[in-house]
């Protein structure tokens, strides 16, 4: 049943790495039953540059996420981010030998399976074909074709690659940390999930995930996702301009940010000064919050500017009703929509992931910063294309796996379409096991 499974999520993120355990209540919204948090050290941008800091840190993350809900994690759905992450739109096609019977299911994932015969740039690996609209006998502009009754069945997609050597190090460190990887998914299709409406979706948004090491961008327009990038500035870079301009140190640079940051510099008061305690022997440190704010805009213009470039490069940027909607750990900064506003001109808003969340043991999952790890707990009970719940009927498939079994910590098949390492993939419903 799909109440009786237990989804276990992991957010390797560049500041943080985050292991959240959910189920879904009566009600059918998540209730998060434990959550662990560990330093993320092995971390750049979004890429994992020491094994062995970053499997310590995944230990601890998921040993405090075990002790808090009582349930032994096995299988966990971990996040992928970066720069190496690359998307492009192509077209297949199939032409069917059958012509007197209905386009099936069948026919759908053939086509999808073709996609993944393309030629990667070298050292590159398919992990996200999402399909956008297909053609029937060149009838263009179909959702979902399954059927309807014709000889060629076209289709575009939208094809996101990953470095492989970026997927083996996070299969490495998941591996020795004793744990199995479900699903591999990227970390704004994740975010989507958990802060994003359907008549957003619906109406077209772009989301912004500002985290640690990276921002990363989704686009949506009729419920369907049309365009990702992943930038290489985020949080992080933001604190060592306040270590540098500030000369403090960066954990006190971090503070500064959190407490006293704002995203406009008008909006700081002249006169308002917060001590720093200095070195050892000397006096502390004065730091003008005018000063700190000049910082922080400086940089974050340049985050936003590069996020708006990135949203007209994709075409809709004149298509988007739903605005922006920012999340992520950045999302909290002072006065950061009213910037957004200024710079993209378009409407915009905080997402927080608690449209899906029922009442938890852990209440701070409601802020920014976890939605990315509240949308890979809810990956294993919705899928990301939501014509992915018709085939699952179609196939009968069977989700369901009970909490008692060792090894659970997820059941997460439920609502995803993968092959292991494979992220969101349609061709898989013929293969998908019962976990």
């Amino acid at each position: 049943m799909q109440n009786d499974k237990i989804v276990v999520g992991l957010d390797i993120g560049t500041t943080k790495v985050c292991a959240l355990v959910g189920r879904k209540n009566e009600f059918g919204k998540l209730e998060i039953l434990g959550m662990g948090k560990a330093v993320s050290e092995g971390v750049v941008r979004g890429i994992v540059s020491n094994i062995d800091k970053t499997v310590e840190a995944i230990k601890k993350a998921i040993r405090q996420a075990e002790e808090q809900s009582g349930i032994n994690i096995g299988v966990v759905n971990v996040g992928i981010a970066g720069q190496h992450i690359k998307s492009l739109q192509h077209n297949g096609s199939i032409t069917r030998q059958v012509t007197d019977h209905e386009i099936t299911v069948e026919d759908v994932n053939r086509l999808t399976n073709d996609m993944y015969r393309l030629v990667t740039p070298p050292g590159s690996e398919i992990i996200h074909v999402m399909p956008q609209e297909y053609k029937v006998d060149y009838e263009e502009g179909i959702v979902d074709p399954v059927g309807m009754s014709g000889v060629r069945l076209e289709g575009n997609f939208h094809i996101i690659t990953a470095q492989s050597n970026a997927i083996n190090n996070i299969n490495k460190c998941i591996t020795r940390s004793g744990l199995e990887i479900d699903q591999l998914i990227l970390e704004p299709l994740a975010s989507s999930m958990s802060v994003l409406s359907d008549e957003e979706k619906e109406a077209g948004v772009a989301l912004v995930d500002i985290g640690g090491g990276t921002t990363d961008l989704a686009i949506f327009k009729d419920n369907i996702i049309r365009h990702t990038a992943v930038l290489p500035f985020g949080g992080n870079i933001i604190t060592s301009d306040i270590k540098q301009g500030c000369l403090v140190m960066q954990n006190q640079a971090e503070q500064l940010k959190v407490k006293f940051g704002k995203a406009i510099a008008d909006e700081a008061s002249e006169n308002e000064i917060v001590s720093i305690p200095g070195l050892r022997d000397r006096t502390p440190k004065e730091i003008s919050l005018k000063n700190l704010a000049y910082i922080i805009e400086a940089r974050m213009e340049e985050i936003v500017e590069l996020v708006y470039a990135e949203i007209v490069r994709s075409g809709y940027a004149n298509s988007l009703a739903g605005g922006i909607v920012i999340t992520g750990g950045g999302a909290q900064l002072q006065n950061l929509v009213q910037l957004v506003e200024y710079i993209t001109g378009m409407d915009t808003r905080i997402g927080y992931p608690n449209e899906h969340l029922g009442r938890s043991k852990v209440e701070s999952v409601k802020s920014p910063m976890y939605a990315t790890s509240v949308g890979l707990v809810l990956a294993g009970y919705q899928p990301l294309d939501q014509r992915v719940d018709y085939y699952n009927n179609v196939e009968e498939q069977v989700y369901a796996k009970p909490v008692e079994q060792k090894s659970s910590g997820s059941t997460s098949s439920g609502g995803g379409l993968l092959q292991k390492l494979k992220g969101f993939l349609s061709d898989d419903i013929d293969n998908k096991q019962s976990y």
